[in-house]
């Protein structure tokens, strides 16, 4: 099963200052991770080629980074998450970036189910979080704030 999922924000800021966002991810001062709400983002090094680590049971090494523009991770688990997830930044003047996250995978075995019935909304969820904490971080607010449906609540329970 394929799987191309795609979620993006317009952020007020130039491309420099949205690039900041992508290159602080699992530091200490990671203004881009909603890790109050989620499993935290941790890497066994500096954000680099080779780092491994994860969020929760979602297990990824990074694949590359062009600081300010674009990191990939590729998955390691769980299994049959086979492809890859990423950030990226894309300039639309002075003063306005396109904040992207994109996940492209095969789904395969296991995950033909776990997928579509669990992780997909969770995948969604954290991402508008995460794409919150961007906009909070580059203006102070949040115009529109992600909502987490009752099914992502339920999931979230079940969870613990």
């Amino acid at each position: 099963m394929g799987v191309y999922n795609v979620h993006e924000r317009v952020l007020p800021v130039p491309e420099a200052e949205a690039g900041l966002l992508i290159d602080g991810l699992s530091g200490s001062g990671d203004r881009l991770w909603p890790s109050g709400d989620w499993p935290p983002m941790l890497l066994d090094g500096p954000l680099a080629p080779g780092a491994a680590g994860g969020h929760g049971p979602v297990r990824y090494t990074v694949a590359a980074h062009v600081p300010g523009r674009w990191v990939r991770f590729t998955f390691s688990g769980p299994r049959g998450f086979d492809g890859f997830h990423e950030y990226t930044v894309h300039p639309l003047g002075p003063d306005r970036t396109l904040l992207r996250h994109t996940l492209a995978m095969r789904a395969r075995g296991p995950a033909r189910l776990t997928w579509p019935l669990a992780f997909r909304h969770f995948h969604d969820a954290v991402l508008e979080d995460s794409l919150d904490r961007a906009e909070r971080a580059c203006t102070g607010t949040v115009a529109r704030p992600a909502r987490w449906n009752r099914y992502v609540r339920l999931l979230r329970r079940f969870a613990r």
